[in-house]
């Protein structure tokens, strides 16, 4: 019996000591890798405002549930007053369960705080305090796209032709940006309907640049261990066999918002019979009847040579081979009336990986060459694809 609770005790210490040493761990651990956080802050270039702490508590009456603007992959995001100033702001609340968090952080204000154009959510600065990582933007007062597309906000009236054709016209300025007039190439990587902001006067502002990367060159990848990036139904094809992100694969999610915003359904919507809303479009392309995919709702209330314009960009930009989608530039022309709309086959070609045509990178190694259709279902998602309503697009994500 003796020996029994001797035993006892002896593991009961050593389990005592084991915790002990796990806990000390994690706070040297935290407390190492806290200078090295707020020395790479401070050393970012353009110095973004460093915030107190106690002011976006005070703005956001503590991160009150009721100022919670909406949750993405990402962190949680608040609305908040900064009273001194008058000036209503978004303060994006990053988890820091894991080093992942840190990374996330460090990622999207790195972008983001190089980045300056009248199309993409601002900016005003950052916070740290006790572990906790804080981004704060401009408030955007009209919600996400996607809310106001799919009636998410209380009083919500049907978006009228002309806001809608502006919004597409803004994401497109703001894409040509990032993929030709910044100093390196900036993929998105989420492009969607929730990823784009409106401010006062409905101009969009593209936001959530959580998973985007600066390109150093054409073959830079980014496969990730959990999934390929993005959400899906604006995920090109090709993303599921290279696990990297291109302007190409930026442009299909260009594409499918826009089909997303015409037609008033969202990209993986099962209507006319088909799986996806591009399948059931280009059906009514071939059979001459593409404007009949508008949205019903605006009762007839639309220009249709805009319409018939948008609509086949879409699906030109949604094209399964990546080298065959229009290039930005071509896609800013298009919207703008300066050239006529891209030509698109009566039938949708099929995905072929490895592509046979293009510039899209793949390793010689690769799987032989498998034609696909329309109708090809991804063997591994992203993340952020599963086990929450924001993964559908239903949420709202206000970056």
């Amino acid at each position: 019996m003796k020996i029994s609770v001797g035993i006892g005790v002896a593991l009961f210490s050593l389990l005592l000591i084991g915790v002990g040493t796990w806990l000390y761990y994690l706070h040297k651990k935290k407390a190492a890798s806290d200078p090295n956080l707020l020395g790479a802050l401070k050393s970012l270039p353009g110095t973004p405002r460093e915030f107190p702490f106690n002011d976006l508590k005070k703005a956001t009456n503590n991160f009150d549930e009721r100022h919670k603007l909406g949750q993405g992959g990402f962190g949680v995001v608040y609305k908040g007053l900064l009273t001194k100033e008058n000036i209503q702001i978004a303060v994006k609340k990053f988890s820091r369960e894991n080093i992942k968090g840190q990374d996330d952080f460090l990622s999207e204000l790195t972008i983001i705080n190089r980045l300056r154009h009248k199309h993409l959510v601002r900016l005003l600065g950052w916070c740290h305090k006790s572990g906790m990582l804080l981004l704060v933007y401009d408030y955007m007062p009209n919600g996400s796209l996607d809310s106001h597309l799919f009636h998410e906000l209380e009083g919500n009236v049907i978006l009228e032709w002309n806001l809608r054709y502006k919004i597409i016209s803004g994401v497109a300025s703001a894409l040509h940006y990032l993929h030709n007039e910044y100093d390196q190439t900036v993929v998105h990587r989420d492009l969607k309907a929730s990823n784009i902001m409106l401010d006062s006067e409905f101009n969009a502002r593209l936001g959530d640049f959580g998973l985007a990367r600066a390109l150093e060159n054409e073959k830079t990848s980014y496969a990730e261990l959990e999934g390929v990036p993005g959400t899906m139904g604006y995920i090109a094809p090709e993303c599921f066999h290279t696990g990297k992100a291109t302007r190409e694969s930026d442009v299909y999610g260009f594409g499918a918002v826009v089909l997303e915003v015409v037609c008033g359904q969202r990209p993986w919507t099962k209507i006319g019979g088909f799986q996806f809303l591009v399948d059931w479009v280009w059906s009514l392309h071939r059979e001459g009847r593409i404007l009949e995919a508008v949205d019903e709702r605006l009762n007839g209330d639309y220009v249709a040579e805009e319409a018939r314009r948008l609509l086949l960009l879409g699906l030109a930009c949604s094209h399964p081979i990546a080298s065959q989608r229009p290039k930005t530039q071509a896609i800013f022309q298009i919207i703008s009336g300066l050239v006529p709309p891209p030509h698109v086959p009566p039938f949708r070609p099929s995905f072929v990986w490895p592509s046979a045509v293009g510039n899209v990178d793949v390793d010689a190694s690769s799987a032989d060459t498998i034609p696909i259709t329309s109708g090809w279902t991804p063997q591994y998602i992203s993340r952020d694809s599963l086990g929450t309503g924001e993964n559908t697009g239903s949420s709202v994500s206000p970056f």
